[in-house]
């Protein structure tokens, strides 16, 4: 009597399992997602070998963190592996000249770009059965320039022309937690760290002949903070 009520119980419990994560399952998300550039920038030894000696070797691209609503979709292959589409709004980051003080060109704001980052990663789910499921991903990252132009405010460069010359494309790194919850809700937290490379380049018919020349090679590299809630389907 006591196996067959033993059996019952766990045939009951079976179905509430197996909701958590099956093969053919789509979850969709809704986040709030924290950009946060960790940049790399050689502003004053670029500008001092291609334009002029105008800058302190040591001044660089600053290129500040914003928080935008994200729209993510995972498809699951299987209980363990997902592949996840990262459907970010436009992000916009204010970029400004840093470690110039005092010199020709001089700190200073340079306006605002547009970027959009749809990226792609394959998950590996631990716990698909389980109320906490912790992943790690990788994958690759697209950033396309919505509004790419900048222009000088100081200096030698006031009123110059300034872009950011290309897309960028390269992988990402993901790792992260999903709580599952009743009916196919869940909680998720995820981080996510993306190399992102590009150009920046003056236009200026005193500085450069009037032609696009390189001043920057600037690595923006951001962190990715996510944490919002979803809908298994």
């Amino acid at each position: 009597m006591k196996k067959t009520a033993l059996s019952l119980i766990l045939a009951s419990l079976l179905p509430a399992f197996s909701a958590h994560a099956e093969q053919g399952d789509w979850v969709v998300r809704l986040r709030a997602t924290n950009i946060s550039p960790n940049e790399n920038s050689d502003l004053g030894k670029y500008v001092n070998k291609n334009v002029a000696n105008v800058m302190t070797p040591s001044s660089e691209l600053k290129v500040d963190s914003n928080t935008i609503p994200e729209l993510d979709i995972s498809y699951y292959w299987t209980k363990n592996i997902a592949t996840e589409l990262i459907l970010a709004l436009g992000t916009k980051h204010d970029v400004k000249i840093s470690g110039d003080s005092g010199g020709a060109v001089n700190n200073q704001k340079l306006g605002e770009v547009d970027l959009l980052p749809p990226t792609l990663t394959v998950q590996w789910h631990f716990n698909p059965d389980q109320t906490f499921d912790p992943y790690v991903g990788a994958g690759i990252n697209a950033t396309f320039m919505l509004d790419r132009y900048l222009r000088g405010s100081a200096g030698a460069i006031d009123g110059q022309k300034i872009r950011i010359d290309r897309d960028s494309f390269g992988p990402a790194l993901q790792a992260g937690m999903d709580v599952n919850l009743k009916d196919g809700w869940q909680l998720n937290a995820d981080v996510k760290y993306l190399w992102l490379n590009t150009d920046v380049e003056l236009k200026s018919a005193a500085l450069t002949g009037n032609r696009w020349t390189k001043i920057d090679e600037l690595d923006i590299n951001p962190w990715v903070i996510s944490v919002g809630f979803g809908k298994r389907f």
